[in-house]
């Protein structure tokens, strides 16, 4: 029997006696079936309403504000049944609905029945996929990483609202500034769904844009209230700005309609910053600019919210207060908290914590500084150029880039790129004469610019067309790291430099990777050809600079780019070419690029400026 639209074919419940006389009837009820098991995230069974509906943890509504997929697990812990009676979803139908744990295939699952109090159920009240449209929206406006600092830990979080109606809107940024400064932001916009998501961009935009203009906050706050008077769907936004001083833990602020954050002191006291109240931006013209100043000490943990986290208290927003105080202050003394692991977590730690119980009636925004005590000391290591000092250096990078928190990506990253530069002076530098010294140099600059040297005093013998020599390290340091530079005068000196973010370690799909555009290397003629093919989108790009980078033995050899083919040429697409004509420049050599007269590639290249970076054919 086929599994319908959602899957969970009741196929494997038929027996041929009494059971296909009652799977006949659950089938065809109208009530909503689900056989739910504990360890899987989609139902083992469930009938034709339900697979119309969809059969995911995920699809499952939200009853009278409480996320059906939380009361099964509830049930699950507990082990006893659950009732809930309610509208469906966003005011929606009233419905009951029953959990009641079960035996699942030998392990601990649950029955869950969705029956609407009057008529079936239909599958366009059904509120799964908005919200997931919401959440996927919302998620993707929010910074995609925040900057790892070796002075400061911050760590951001959203949690949607349980109802998609009360979805959207709210926001954070952290955006560095050079310097050691750092402007720390969290906003909600008006409205909820996918508008307010989409106001949210605009004014994180807006931002964006202002404070890179000027960061004070009287400019930034200024900005906003001229853009949010021009922009309907952002008027009446509300927003908190900082500037901090990352290394003195000065902190200049104000705020437009938005709640004082709150501080957790060193000593275990807490406060809300003081702020002087005024209107929410757009919404009363020359309303002024109240801009505080505080010194946030050594081991003080700043934390920013948008009012959702003070939302669903019955004595209301004071108890709302008092509970973020309880839980920041949980979350910030928990074991391991403020390691270098356990900070990333800190924002998530409060959110999650913070709501009511039955559901959240707003969404939460959460955006956490904590000043660390003390800082990492640079590292420094001599040792001899010889292969049986690696070991000796990975141990020891190793164990510093730990103290700084990296992902387990970047981590890595740094870890290969440094590790191919000790064995390019650990079997080159010394070649044919005693072994010399090979010094390794890390740290990291107070806005977060991580920098990796090594240095021997020997020579680094030119590159041929050979991928195992100095071609063939280039290319690996130059894929792992933002910047690679090498000096060859008294030794060879190699420097690595990445800009360090806290992010998502995620692998990245071959399969996908190349779906947008086929990319080719032709090496029969005088110089390597990447020919490109097709639509080159935000992952064709990654392989075309992955294949060009090969072709060229890491930017040491002379290649071809061929966009004959290409169909679209994003601008991921054009950020690759501007790289690796650079690369070029510094080798000493020019990108040459074939894209047809007249055709919008050449005039996408065009307008980018590469001209003058890369000879165009």
């Amino acid at each position: 029997m086929s599994n319908g639209p959602g899957g969970a074919s009741p196929a494997p419940f038929r027996d041929g006696g009494d059971g296909a006389v009652l799977l006949e009837a659950l089938e065809g009820a109208p009530a909503a079936i689900y056989c739910l098991s504990g360890s899987s995230e989609t139902a083992i069974w469930a009938n034709a309403r339900a697979r119309a509906l969809g059969t995911k943890r995920s699809d499952l509504p939200v009853v009278d504000g409480r996320p059906m997929a939380d009361v099964v697990d509830l049930a699950l812990r507990t082990g006893h049944p659950e009732t809930v009676c309610g509208p469906l979803g966003n005011g929606g139908p009233s419905v009951t609905a029953v959990v009641r744990p079960m035996q699942v295939a030998g392990a601990p699952g649950a029955l869950l029945l969705v029956e609407a109090d009057d008529g079936p159920l239909d599958a366009s009240l059904w509120p799964g996929i908005e919200a997931d449209v919401v959440e996927q929206v919302q998620h993707a406006l929010l910074p995609p990483s925040l900057p790892l600092l070796p002075d400061l830990a911050l760590s951001g979080s959203y949690h949607q609202a349980s109802s998609v109606r009360a979805a959207g809107g709210d926001w954070y940024d952290a955006v560095p500034l050079g310097r050691g400064r750092l402007a720390l932001v969290v906003g909600d916009a008006v409205g909820h769904g996918i508008p307010a998501a989409g106001a949210m961009s605009r004014l994180r935009g807006a931002m964006r844009s202002s404070t890179l203009r000027d960061p004070s906050p009287a400019a930034v706050l200024g900005a906003l209230d001229g853009f949010a008077a021009q922009m309907e769907d952002v008027e009446g936004a509300s927003v908190f700005y900082g500037l901090l001083d990352v290394g003195t833990g000065r902190l200049a602020y104000a705020v437009a309609g938005h709640p004082a954050p709150l501080v957790l002191h060193a000593d275990g006291t807490t406060s809300f910053l003081p702020v002087t109240a005024r209107p929410p931006l757009g919404t009363v013209p020359g309303s002024g600019v109240s801009v505080h100043e505080e010194v946030l000490e050594q081991g003080a943990t700043l934390v920013l919210f948008s009012d959702g986290a003070l939302a669903g208290t019955a004595d209301g927003p004071a108890q709302g207060m008092s509970r973020l105080v309880e839980v920041t202050r949980a979350a910030v003394t928990a074991p391991g908290a403020l390691g270098p692991e356990g900070s990333a977590g800190l924002a998530a730690a409060i959110a999650e914590s913070v709501h009511a119980p039955g559901g959240r009636p707003d969404d939460v925004a959460v955006l956490v500084a904590h000043r660390r005590i003390g800082s990492l000391e640079p590292l420094q290591v001599d040792l001899p150029a010889v292969p049986a000092s690696l070991p000796v250096v990975r141990r020891q990078l190793g164990g510093w880039l730990a103290g700084l928190g990296m992902g387990e990506q970047d981590r890595v990253g740094i870890m290969v790129a440094a590790g191919e530069a000790c064995a390019n002076a650990a079997e080159h530098a010394y070649r044919g004469q005693a072994p010399g010294a090979m010094h390794v140099r890390a740290s990291v600059d107070v806005d977060g610019m991580l920098t990796v040297s090594v240095r021997d005093h020997g020579a680094w013998r030119p590159p041929d067309r050979d991928p195992g020599d100095r071609g063939r390290g280039l290319l690996i340091m130059r894929q792992l790291v933002d910047a690679v530079s090498l000096e060859e005068e008294h030794g060879t000196a190699v420097t690595l430099s990445m800009r360090l973010r806290r992010r998502p370690d995620v692998d990245a799909d071959p399969a996908v990777a190349e779906a947008g555009a086929t990319v080719t290397v032709d090496r029969s003629g005088e110089r390597p050809r990447v020919r490109v093919a097709g639509a080159v989108d935000e992952n064709s790009a990654e392989t075309m600079r992955i294949r060009l980078l090969e072709a060229s033995h890491g930017g040491t050899v002379a290649v071809a780019l061929d966009l004959t083919d290409v169909a679209l040429f994003s601008s991921s697409a054009v950020r690759v070419v501007l790289a690796v004509a650079r690369i070029a420049r510094d080798e000493g050599w020019r990108l040459a690029v074939e894209a047809p007269e007249g055709g919008v590639t050449r005039h996408i290249l065009e307008i980018s400026g590469l001209a003058g970076l890369v000879d165009l054919h």
